[in-house]
């Protein structure tokens, strides 16, 4: 499955659009994480285990969105868009949701 943020896969031309396709994934940071991230607020520096959790999440929103799509008969995801939100103030849950259009490719 090709997913691209282009309106275009360079090569190939798009023979059918078979809809648009989304996935999400909100997901929870655990203690041990949130306690490294305040420490880091306070003293500065980079939150491995926040940076961690963003690229998987991320990972699995596009990993299910390509599901979608080839449930759909498509060969690619087109003009994607990858959005993030923290749900609560307090929670700490974080919502990544990705969509695109759905294509079939000559």
């Amino acid at each position: 499955m090709i997913i691209t943020t282009t309106n275009a896969v360079e090569g190939r031309s798009i023979r059918e659009y078979k809809g648009i396709v989304f996935g999400e994934v909100i997901t929870g940071i655990n203690m041990f994480k949130d306690i490294g991230a305040g420490l880091r607020n306070i003293f500065g520096g980079r939150s491995q285990g926040y940076e961690e959790e963003l690229q998987n999440a991320r990972q699995e929103a596009l990993a299910e969105m390509g599901q979608r799509a080839a449930a759909l008969g498509a060969d690619a995801v087109v003009g994607v868009d990858v959005d993030y939100e923290v749900l609560g103030a307090d929670n700490g849950m974080l919502m990544v949701s990705v969509s695109g259009t759905a294509v079939a490719l000559d």
